[in-house]
């Protein structure tokens, strides 16, 4: 009798557990629909095995953050080849390429910005401000009342959320931004990597051979493709490893940029999670928010292909 009750309930809790589970991947429809738009208009995405190339190599293991030293899987670079005569002809990837040796990495160290950084700041935010994704994004966000029609003021909300100064290390100055944290990437008191969730700054940290690719991480029984646009993946940097960063591959600044400021506008939440349908992905999209700022933002693979991972 005993056991029949305690089994009873041990699928009780079993059940309410698997509900919650999956009310917690609930698909935002909405989110998924404009993302699918702007995946569309996104001209400058470039295509795997005509304008890049990797190579997946093993899977990588399990480390705890903070780690200074992982099993290599990978013999060799994640990126085997990129056209870099295709990313300089682009002006948004010429330009986005300009600002990312603007920062310094460590925080606690403030940023000093130059006259010339913030000209370089506002040709990156002309130029994809001239792209289709993003005036689709400024057209979406003027729907949703959170943000105006002029192209100025717009232009100044995404300079304020992503390249304004804030603190992330309370005993230094002004030392990092949401641009820097998502895209360049930093070091916490040297002991842990955040961010850089950027596959051009990943591919030009791996040609100066300052981060080194470890593997692929995947759930059991999967493999990611080659040609897949979304990867999570395990690698070091500057005598640190981060045990998993989860990118998008191939696509545009413009892109990367319009998503997460549809994601970090539309919300108020210190933490915003929406899990969208993007082409063939199923992703969780997660930002952080820092005040006005953008602290983080990245894409997190649940499926591809019809797999689970």
């Amino acid at each position: 009798m005993r056991r029949g009750y305690y089994f009873g309930w041990l699928i009780v809790l079993l059940a309410l557990f698997t509900c919650s589970d999956a009310s917690s991947q609930t698909v935002n429809q909405e989110l998924s629909n404009i993302f699918n738009e702007l995946w569309k208009l996104d001209v400058n995405r470039l295509s795997p095995g005509t304008h890049y190339n990797i190579s997946l190599q093993g899977k990588a293991g399990y480390i705890p953050q903070g780690s200074t030293s992982a099993v290599d899987h990978a013999s060799f670079p994640l990126f085997t080849s990129v056209d870099e005569a295709k990313l300089n002809s682009i002006t948004t990837y010429a330009r986005f390429m300009k600002l990312l040796d603007n920062y310094e990495r460590s925080t606690g160290v403030a940023e000093r910005v130059t006259a010339e950084e913030v000209t370089e700041n506002n040709s990156f935010l002309d130029a994809i401000l001239e792209t289709a994704v993003m005036k689709r994004a400024h057209r979406y966000l003027i729907g949703k009342g959170k943000s105006r029609s002029d192209q100025r003021r717009f232009k100044n909300q995404l300079n304020s959320m992503w390249f304004r100064l804030y603190h992330r290390d309370r005993n230094g100055g002004e030392d990092s931004s949401g641009f820097e944290h998502v895209f360049v990437g930093e070091t916490k008191f040297g002991r842990e990597i955040m961010g850089l969730h950027n596959w051009v700054q990943f591919y030009l940290q791996e040609k100066q051979e300052i981060l080194d690719y470890k593997g692929y991480k995947a759930r059991d029984n999967d493999v990611p493709n080659k040609d897949d646009h979304v990867l999570n993946v395990q690698f070091s940097w500057h005598g640190l490893v981060k045990p998993v960063a989860s990118a998008f591959v191939g696509v545009s600044p413009e892109f990367e940029m319009a998503i997460f400021t549809i994601l970090f506008l539309t919300s108020t939440e210190k933490t915003t999670t929406a899990v969208v349908n993007l082409d063939e992905y199923q992703l969780e999209m997660v930002v952080y928010r820092h005040g006005r700022s953008i602290g983080t933002a990245y894409p997190k693979l649940l499926s591809s292909n019809n797999r689970h991972v």
